[in-house]
């Protein structure tokens, strides 16, 4: 195993928890009001309406998929009766679907941001630089989805790469304190970038709007309920106001 190899798949994934774990206390700490999505729907929704849920529910599918492909053994499957061939094909299908939902979303959530002037002025420079790194991550997320699992435009796996052999065993490693480094060199150049693309977003995690996806609405299911009341039309502030000093209350 040489340098860079230790470096990108023992030493970085531990530099990208330490990362995100610290940058999250921090925000959270010195930043709640800024822990938002800073929506800019009132300054365009047309696109946005299109994009959005096109975007969140094709990384929500991704999301399964990956949970499921790296983090349950391939023995645990198989001894349900799913073998290889059909999970690569269940993989391979849902897969594609959210690889063209998301690249469709995220494509006009940034044509729309760059086009749409009061949206284009009210995005920061770690704005850009985050949909940067989250574009190189879609767009290799699906070309190792489509362009290799399922058209195999590398010409070397007809039946698709079998992720789950190597990848997956890295991944699961990371949380034993005993990274498998060999077996994540094994993977396809477009496989590690792909990883290498994810950890890197994963450090940006923390100083940018994708702090909401940790973020869940749970006090609105015990706050009181908010009173809306007609006002009195006799009350002061019901009337308009008169020429010169009025009294501030009464004694």
């Amino acid at each position: 195993m040489n340098g860079l190899a230790a470096f990108l798949w023992v030493v970085l994934p531990y530099v990208t928890i330490a990362v995100l774990g610290v940058g999250l206390f921090w925000r959270y700490k010195y930043d709640k009001f800024g822990w938002t999505t800073r929506s800019s729907q009132m300054y365009e929704s047309r696109l946005l309406s299109l994009g959005s849920p096109l975007f969140h529910i094709g990384i929500l599918l991704a999301f399964m998929g990956h949970v499921v492909g790296l983090l349950v053994p391939e023995s645990w499957t198989s001894a349900f009766g799913v073998d290889e061939a059909l999970y690569h094909l269940v993989a391979v299908t849902m897969g594609s679907v959210a690889a063209v939902m998301v690249v469709v979303g995220l494509a006009i959530l940034v044509y729309r941001r760059r086009t749409v002037g009061r949206v284009f002025r009210v995005t920061t420079r770690m704005d850009k630089l985050m949909y940067v790194v989250l574009g190189a991550v879609v767009l290799l997320g699906a070309y190792n989805t489509i362009g290799v699992n399922l058209l195999d435009l590398p010409g070397k796996y007809p039946d698709g790469f079998n992720y789950r052999e190597t990848i997956s065993v890295w991944f699961r490693s990371i949380f034993v304190l005993n990274p498998d480094a060999a077996a994540m060199s094994e993977a396809p150049l477009s496989f590690q970038l792909h990883a290498v693309a994810a950890m890197v977003l994963f450090m940006l995690w923390p100083f940018t709007r994708l702090v909401h996806v940790l973020s869940a609405p749970v006090g609105y299911l015990s706050r009181p309920y908010v009173v809306y009341r007609s006002r009195d039309p006799r009350h002061p502030a019901s009337r308009e106001p008169g020429r010169g000093w009025e009294p501030s209350g009464r004694r």
